[in-house]
C-alpha cells in the first residue's frame, strides 16, 4: 500500500497539482497565490522584459533581442491584417498580449521545475470565456439586433433556414468549449509523454536508459513546436472570431 500511495504521489499527473505558495482567504473563499499565478506572473514579467530590452535601443540593424521581438510583432499584426482587416487593429494589443502570454506559459512548462498553467483547464477556458463574450459584444455594439444575420447563411431558403439556424447558432456557442479544450488537451497530453518516458529513464536504469532518453529529447523538440503552433492557433482563431463579430461573415 505504501509503495502504491508512493507511486501514485509522483505519477505523471501529479505535476499539474495547483498548489498554495501564500495562502489567502477572504470571506470563506480561498484566493491563494498559486504556482500556476506565479509562472503566469512569470509569463507577464519575462513578455515585459522582452519587449524593454528589444525597444531599449531601438537600433536600425537590430540585435538578437530586437529581432526576436519584431518578429513577433509583425507575425501577430500580419495574422490580424490578413483575418480580420484594418478594422482589427485597434484590437492588436489585445490579441498580441494574448498570443504571448499563451507562447511563454506554454514555454516556461517545459522548462525544469516548470509549471505549465495553459494545462488547466479553468485557465484556458477562462480566456476563451472572456473572448467569446468580449467578440459577442462588439458584434452587437456594432451591428445591434442585425448582429442576429451570422446564423442566417445568404440566399437560404426558409425552410432550411429552420434547420440551419440552430445548427449555426450550436456552433457560435460551442466555440469558448473548443478553444479552451484545443490548448488544455495538446498540452496536458505533450507533458504526461514526457514525465512517462522520464519515468522509463529511471526504471531502466544506465544500461538501457538511454532509449528512453532520446525519446524525451525528441518529444521535447516536438513539445516546442507544439507549444509555438498552439499560441498561433488559439490566437488565429480569436482573430476569425472577432472577423465574424466585425464583417459578419
Amino acid at each position: 500500500m505504501e509503495h502504491a500511495a508512493e507511486g501514485a504521489t509522483h505519477g505523471p499527473m501529479e505535476q499539474f497539482k495547483i498548489e498554495p505558495l501564500i495562502p489567502i482567504h477572504v470571506g470563506g473563499i480561498d484566493i491563494s497565490y498559486t504556482n500556476s499565478a506565479l509562472f503566469m506572473t512569470f509569463a507577464v514579467m519575462l513578455t515585459a522584459a522582452l519587449f524593454w530590452g528589444a525597444t531599449r535601443r531601438r537600433l536600425m540593424v537590430p540585435g538578437r533581442w530586437q529581432s526576436v521581438a519584431e518578429i513577433l510583432y509583425e507575425t501577430v499584426s500580419e495574422m490580424v491584417r490578413g483575418n480580420v482587416g484594418k478594422e482589427g487593429m485597434p484590437y492588436f494589443p489585445f490579441i498580441f498580449t494574448v498570443f504571448l502570454f499563451i507562447l511563454f506559459g506554454n514555454f516556461l512548462g517545459l522548462m525544469p521545475y516548470g509549471f505549465t498553467f495553459t494545462s488547466h483547464l479553468i485557465v484556458t477556458a477562462a480566456m476563451a470565456v472572456f473572448i467569446f463574450v468580449s467578440v459577442t459584444i462588439i458584434g452587437f455594439w456594432k451591428h445591434g439586433l442585425h448582429f442576429f444575420t451570422l446564423f442566417v447563411p445568404p440566399n437560404t431558403p426558409l425552410v432550411m433556414a429552420i434547420v440551419l439556424v440552430p445548427l449555426e447558432m450550436f456552433s457560435y456557442l460551442i466555440r469558448p468549449l473548443t478553444l479552451s479544450l484545443r490548448l488544455f488537451a495538446n498540452m496536458m497530453a505533450g507533458h504526461v509523454l514526457l514525465k512517462v518516458l522520464a519515468g522509463f529513464i529511471v526504471t531502466l536504469g544506465i544500461f538501457f536508459g538511454w532509449v528512453p532518453l532520446l525519446s524525451v529529447f525528441g518529444v521535447t523538440l516536438l513539445e516546442l513546436l507544439v507549444a509555438l503552433i498552439q499560441a498561433y492557433v488559439f490566437t488565429l482563431l480569436t482573430c476569425l472570431y472577432l472577423n465574424d463579430a466585425i464583417h459578419l461573415h
